[in-house]
């Protein structure tokens, strides 16, 4: 399992870019109540499967192309807290 400074490091290099400003939709760092709602309408295997295959406005695999699925999950967990 990856470390959360690990998880940190991968998110400011890989997620931060648009997660953090919400730039082109993309849901911020923080924003608890739209992650909660991202994770009930899809529940995390859902949020893995669109992360690695991508969506209209993110590159498949975001810009960690050496993620697995269980980083994806970390990352999501990061991010929405």
């Amino acid at each position: 399992m990856v470390s959360h400074a690990d998880t940190a490091d991968t998110y400011q290099k890989s997620c931060a870019a648009c997660h953090d400003s919400g730039n082109l939709n993309a849901p911020k760092t923080g924003d608890t109540a739209t992650w909660q709602k991202l994770k009930s309408q899809k529940g995390m295997d859902g949020l893995v499967k669109s992360t690695r295959q991508g969506m209209p406005q993110m590159p498949a695999m975001g810009l960690c192309k050496a993620c697995s699925d269980e980083d994806f999950k970390q990352l999501i967990e990061y991010m929405s807290k």
